[in-house]
């Protein structure tokens, strides 16, 4: 890509003085645009040292109202960054919908500073390379704007003003020994930056090379570029007929290839009290060793519970944590999302909470929602629930690849159990807020809740995150099952 770039383009001061202006009016009233029409705008400035994005990025801020803007500083990783998988931190700055985050630097940082040091190994390389694609494809997917710079000059030019940066007191401090190696070694830069540009210029996230050797030129070619983009992107909103998401049918009974999944689960399975507690003792003082294990292997855990109404997942939840030190434990108790978590990425709220190095993050619900209530209850389209399929599955995958233990349980009842439940919860007081309205409307879709959890334990049991289903009309089996499988995957995990 890069071979064929002449970085020495200009424009006459007169021509950017009578055009620039009206580029600046333009995307202000473009920022007004993303955010009626609720489009989140992420701006990505990458190229050479000393290409000039800080320039430019003052350019963006004098012209945007602030009110609507975040730049992002990327620097290397934190000591609270590394114990978060490497894309947590930049998950974490995601535009809402209508906002405009700018990155000076971003997450191609890995895939250039980092292996061009040396700090990553050629198989993390392309690991990233995967993990950058899905992250972009992920977001691009699901209505965000992604607009990619790549300033480019050539070493004649970068060692002038590394030169000039050095020279003054004032700026010195921002030409680094790195940077002074970058341009010793461009060459081998230059082809590295090609072979990224070319493995993540795609066609729903292209690069845009910006010759960066005359300021006027770059500013206008950055400006028209994010002009032209949001524009688009305002008017493909404007002309989409989206259907709206609508409930999910009764399932037709040849839906299902029965026996299903659910339908081989042997629910008669049950263990009596004393053997209970006697397991549940032993279970818990192993469960409070391993954490602390994992605590001095500084490997992260995941556990997921979802299930059926009234299946016991609370339950399971208290008696697993009863054995843990709290300190370095979280549930993580997932509702409805709120306004903000509305405006983003699905995933963003649970990015947010992940577990760093050492800890145990238990989610009561999850990211598992969007293949189930919002499926079922129609609060997101056909291609947004099946495309998340694939979307967990890579989510999982790279917390995986960071080192994190995930364990997923399907606690699973049958429904005259769950009604047997729902009467005993209304008729004790102590439990009657347990049992809501939307329990019994749920109760109702049986058979569209069949169908959704079939699919998802089918298409979401991987190698590296796969389902335990928990046999639980009985609620002391069902505890013990899911602690022993706790156990044993911890222990797997620092043997």
């Amino acid at each position: 890509m890069l071979e064929l770039v002449d970085p020495c383009q200009k424009v006459k001061k007169q021509e950017y003085k009578n055009v620039f202006p009206t580029l600046e009016q333009k995307l202000a009233a473009c920022q007004r645009a993303a955010r009626a029409a609720g489009i989140p705008v992420i701006i990505v400035f990458e190229g050479w040292h000393a290409a000039g994005k800080g320039m430019v990025i003052n350019s963006l801020a004098q012209v945007l109202d602030p009110r609507g803007f975040r730049v992002h500083l990327t620097l290397p990783r934190n000591e609270e960054e590394k114990r978060h998988p490497w894309m947590w931190r930049f998950w974490n700055r995601i535009p809402g919908a209508g906002e405009i985050a700018i990155f000076d630097h971003s997450w191609y940082q890995r895939v250039l500073d980092d292996f061009a040091e040396g700090r990553i190994s050629k198989k993390e390389f392309r690991q990233a390379i995967a993990d950058i694609l899905e992250f972009e494809r992920q977001l691009a997917d699901a209505g965000t704007l992604i607009v990619k710079f790549w300033l480019h000059i050539d070493p004649r030019v970068q060692k002038k003003r590394l030169k000039a940066l050095a020279s003054s007191p004032a700026t010195r401090w921002k030409v680094s020994p790195e940077q002074w190696k970058q341009n010793k070694k461009y060459k081998k830069w230059f082809n590295l930056a090609n072979q990224v540009l070319e493995a993540t210029s795609t066609f729903q996230n292209p690069w845009q090379i910006v010759e960066a050797h005359q300021a006027r030129f770059t500013r206008l070619k950055v400006f028209r570029t994010l002009i032209s983009k949001i524009e688009q992107e305002a008017q493909r909103r404007s002309k989409q007929l989206a259907e709206p998401p609508s409930p999910m049918p009764e399932p037709r009974e040849d839906e299902l290839l029965r026996p299903t999944i659910l339908d081989r689960v042997d629910l008669t399975q049950s263990l009596e009290r004393g053997q209970y507690e006697k397991e549940l003792r032993g279970l818990q003082k192993a469960l409070y060793e391993l954490e602390h294990r994992c605590h001095l292997a500084q490997v992260p855990v995941v556990i997921v519970f979802e299930g059926w109404d009234a299946a016991g997942k609370g339950g399971v939840i208290k008696r697993l944590t009863r054995g843990l030190d709290p300190r370095g434990y979280e549930v993580v108790p997932i509702g409805p999302p709120t306004a903000e978590e509305k405006a983003h990425h699905y995933l963003w709220r649970f990015w947010r909470r992940l577990p760093k190095t050492g800890h145990i993050t238990i989610f009561d619900r999850s990211w598992y929602g969007r293949v189930l209530v919002e499926r079922v209850e129609g609060f997101c389209r056909e291609e947004e629930w099946q495309r998340a399929f694939r979307e967990i599955n890579e989510f999982e995958k790279q917390l995986v690849d960071f080192g994190t233990v995930v364990i997923k349980f399907w606690l699973h009842i049958d429904p005259d159990e769950q009604l047997r439940r729902f009467q005993a919860r209304q008729s004790d007081p102590n439990k009657q807020w347990k049992i809501t309205e939307e329990d019994w409307r749920n109760r109702s879709k049986w058979r569209q809740y069949e169908v959704a959890v079939t699919q998802m334990l089918e298409r979401t049991s991987t190698t590296y995150a796969p389902w335990t289903v928990v046999e639980a009309n009985c609620k002391l089996f069902a505890r013990i099952k899911a602690l022993r499988t706790v156990k044993e995957r911890l222990e797997a995990a620092v043997s």
